[in-house]
């Protein structure tokens, strides 16, 4: 089953933030990752309000935790902690 990976997220320091989206998109490219949803208008109903929002759509729940684990991923990482607040999860679709 897909999967998708949501992020919600708060940048702090735009400069490194931007490092880490180019090394997670090429993350996200190499493990069959397509984004759906990245910035763009959102409506905050409920929960903490994040103003980047992103979702991106996988092949199946154990390859985008892979890529989240990859060394790709991680070294992008790196420039996304202390550049901004952030949750991010993994949820199975159901078609």
């Amino acid at each position: 089953m897909p999967a998708l990976w949501i992020a919600h997220v708060t940048v702090t320091d735009e400069e490194a933030y931007k490092k880490y989206a180019v090394g997670a998109t090429a993350a996200i490219a190499e493990h069959g990752g397509e984004f759906i949803a990245r910035g763009g208008r959102y409506v905050q109903l409920e929960g903490k309000d994040r103003p980047r929002n992103v979702v991106a759509k996988f092949p199946d729940v154990e390859t985008a935790e892979k890529c989240y684990h990859s060394a790709t991923y991680q070294a992008a990482l790196e420039f996304a902690r202390g550049a901004s607040e952030r949750e991010l999860m993994i949820v199975e679709t159901t078609d």
